[in-house]
């Protein structure tokens, strides 16, 4: 189900007639797409107000609020050229729809909840049409469709607890399509459905370390729920992976270019993740160091062998290089001080 921008649709909406659009508008499914281009929105908003750290940054609540208001009458100036053009009927059904929130451009919690409570609810709708049975692939995008409206929420979200909650509602939601689905027909479904989770899991180990930092002295408990965490992070990317590897389990010399970027990105997070597990066994840390410098070679080796992939994945690339570097020097003082303990 392909989501249809409402700006984009006001456009195009002479080239239609008024009866056949305005029935179709209103079938199940069709109303939960306009809602879905509000998550475009909202999905848009993300870069513009993070911090280096990842946080909202107030200091651009001012100049967003301004694009606020001049967005506003970009709308109002295509609804009076609809009118024109004899459409003003359906501008009116479209604008029915966007009146149930106050913004489209949520600039803190409260408004992206209240444009999350109503995008929700046409995800409820769209899901009581398009059963699992009958309607395999667009239950699975409804699905999808409700778990970004969670991610995109979550970035809202100040409190970290808070945050890791949503993140596993994702989860809960997600997972059960893995095993239900066939691989062999619902190959790219499986792949994406995989690096999602993959990333969920990825995220709340993110902030369950950042919860840890706050701490004076993590428990046990803490240890060893971002451990679970990270290992659940790293089945998922693994599973991803082996996705793309030939009948022969060969991962494959050129990785093609619609799945090269997500590919990459899941090489460089395994890297991470495995420079992230929390152990007391210096042995143990030894190793995953060096699997994490295994796969931080492999970008950088895989970009000199393709430069277009370069493109594809350039910050991660940089610290890939600055990771190859680092780690040989970090893995031989760690191998002196186990020598002299």
């Amino acid at each position: 189900m392909p989501t249809i921008p409402l700006s984009g649709l006001s456009m195009l909406l002479p080239c239609h007639s008024f009866t056949s659009i305005s029935n179709a508008l209103w079938r199940p499914g069709i109303v939960y797409q306009l809602l879905m281009s509000f998550l475009v929105k909202l999905e848009r908003i993300q870069p513009q107000k993070t911090d280096n750290i990842g946080e909202l940054d107030f200091d651009k609540q001012s100049e967003l609020r301004a694009l606020r208001k001049k967005e506003l009458e970009e709308e109002e100036s295509i609804r009076k050229k609809a009118v024109q053009f004899g459409t003003g009927e359906l501008c009116d059904a479209i604008s029915a729809v966007e009146e149930k929130v106050g913004y489209l451009r949520p600039l803190d919690f409260e408004e992206a909840r209240e444009l999350f409570l109503l995008g929700q609810h046409y995800v409820f709708e769209a899901k009581e049409f398009f059963q699992i049975d009958g309607y395999v692939t667009d239950h699975i995008e409804v699905v999808q469709d409700h778990s970004a409206l969670f991610k995109v929420l979550a970035f809202f979200e100040t409190d970290m607890e808070r945050r890791c909650k949503m993140h596993k509602r994702r989860i809960a939601m997600l997972e059960p399509l893995t095993v239900d689905l066939n691989p062999q027909y619902y190959l790219l479904v499986n792949r994406q459905i995989q690096f999602e989770i993959a990333h969920a899991y990825y995220d709340m180990m993110d902030l369950k370390v950042a919860i840890a930092d706050k701490l004076r002295d993590p428990d046990s408990h803490i240890v060893k729920k971002i451990n679970n965490l990270n290992k659940s992070a790293m089945k998922y990317y693994q599973l991803f992976l082996d996705s793309l590897r030939d009948p022969n389990k060969v991962f494959p010399e050129h990785i093609g270019e619609d799945v090269l970027r997500p590919a990459m990105l899941a090489k460089f997070r395994v890297a991470r993740l495995y420079g992230k597990i929390i152990t007391s066994d210096p042995q143990k840390e030894l190793e995953n160091l060096a699997t994490s410098l295994e796969h931080y070679r492999f970008i950088v080796d895989y970009c000199e062998k393709h430069p277009e992939a370069a493109q594809e994945i350039e910050v991660e690339l940089e610290l890939s290089k600055e990771m190859v570097s680092l780690l040989p020097t970090k893995m031989e003082r760690f191998r002196t001080k186990m020598a002299l303990t």
